[in-house]
């Protein structure tokens, strides 16, 4: 009996209205072609569609990429929209135009990490696998 590979799942979102999604997409390319299985929800989803994506495809992360700076708004969301459907332990971090100032209060409510413009596709690539890394 062969033992079951368990691959990294991560669901890429763009939240909100936000339309630019070049950074999303070709961080999703990266992550793919580095052997991780990529979801990518495509543009102005709603903290619920994430939530029931990521739920429904059993994916250990969910990466958003927000550009609009309504990320204190949107990752709130999408990690309580996570807990109502008991899904808690699926990891949220992201990308993005973020101040210096707001990246204390984005990890106290539980965003594991974030990047932003400038950041290496392999820093992004190394962190996902090491931090998503089968047991």
């Amino acid at each position: 009996m062969s033992a079951v590979s368990h691959h990294i799942r991560i669901l890429v979102a763009k939240p909100g209205l936000d339309g630019h999604d070049r950074g999303a997409k070709i961080v999703a390319r990266a992550l793919s072609e580095a052997g991780v299985e990529v979801i990518y929800t495509g543009l102005h989803q709603t903290p619920e569609m994430i939530a029931r994506a990521a739920v429904q495809e059993g994916v250990d992360a969910v990466g958003l990429s927000i550009m609009s700076g309504a990320h204190n708004t949107l990752f709130a969301a999408v990690i309580a929209e996570l807990a109502a459907r008991s899904a808690a332990d699926i990891a949220v971090f992201g990308g993005g135009i973020i101040p210096d100032e707001d990246l204390p209060r984005l990890a106290a409510m539980g965003v594991k990490k974030v990047f932003r413009p400038g950041d290496e596709l392999a820093e992004i690539v190394a962190w996902v696998k090491s931090a998503f890394a089968p047991a």
